[in-house]
């Protein structure tokens, strides 16, 4: 009985060895954000959190803070341009607490009317998991529009 727990002990731990040095995804999602405005010659703020995001037209409307409810009209795409998902123009609505944190975050930059791009790193999108057709520790793009402030407290 020793012997099969010392052997089952060693395949494990022979099994969790892993060759592969675990992928810093924060800074290399910040160079393929930062590769990405290069090649498309965009220039982006950054936030603290590490969010990019660039803003085409500010808006003239209410701007919504992280509990308010918004529609927003949007295209999700990866750095390679494969879209993974998109409103119609009539957009949806939500609530800025029941979403990804660089769209409760990000969102916020604009008042109704607005529109941009949020750049997303993993860590303020899915995270570093495969997430239904989204890889883990994928860089996320969003065109976004905001077209309406709902209301407040989801």
């Amino acid at each position: 009985m020793k012997n099969t727990f010392f052997a089952l002990l060693v395949i494990f731990f022979i099994s969790c060895g892993n060759d592969d040095e675990p992928v810093d995804y924060i800074t290399e999602n910040d160079k393929e954000i930062k590769a990405y405005l290069e090649q498309n010659n965009l220039e982006a703020e950054k936030s603290s959190s590490g969010l990019y995001y660039i803003i085409e037209d500010e808006g003239t409307g209410e701007r919504p803070t992280a509990t308010d409810r918004v529609r927003v009209a949007y295209k999700g795409y990866f750095t390679n341009g494969m879209v993974f998902d998109q409103s119609t123009s009539e957009g949806v609505s939500f609530g800025l607490q029941q979403v990804i944190k660089g769209w409760t975050e990000g969102i916020t930059y604009f008042k109704e009317g607005g529109s941009g791009l949020l750049l997303v790193p993993s860590h303020l999108g899915y995270g570093f998991q495969n997430y239904r057709s989204i890889p883990g520790g994928s860089v996320l793009i969003f065109e976004i529009n905001l077209i309406e402030v709902v209301g407040g407290d989801n």
